[in-house]
């Protein structure tokens, strides 16, 4: 879970809480300072959440946590430029 302060001119990244631990992820100066997964997606039709979005942060031990149990491996590229 992300939390902002508004400023006038734009939004202030205050905090990152793993959903799953509830661990407080390092921010400094509205730059968050660790690694962290961001899923965000919109249920469409045929589900049974049709209209839903679900948001939410894992840090990265928890993600780790959650793909050890895929069957099928996650799909691993090298990036060439980090953001």
């Amino acid at each position: 879970m992300k939390k902002y302060k508004n400023n006038e001119e734009n939004l202030e990244l205050l905090e990152v809480h793993c959903n799953k631990c509830g661990r407080n992820m390092r921010v400094e100066n509205g730059i968050l300072k660790e690694g962290c997964f961001h899923g965000d997606f919109a249920f469409g039709y045929f589900s049974e959440r049709d209209g839903v979005r679900h948001r939410f942060e894992l840090c990265e031990k928890c993600y780790n946590e959650v793909i050890s149990g895929f069957v099928i491996p996650v799909e691993e590229t090298q990036e060439q430029e980090l953001l």
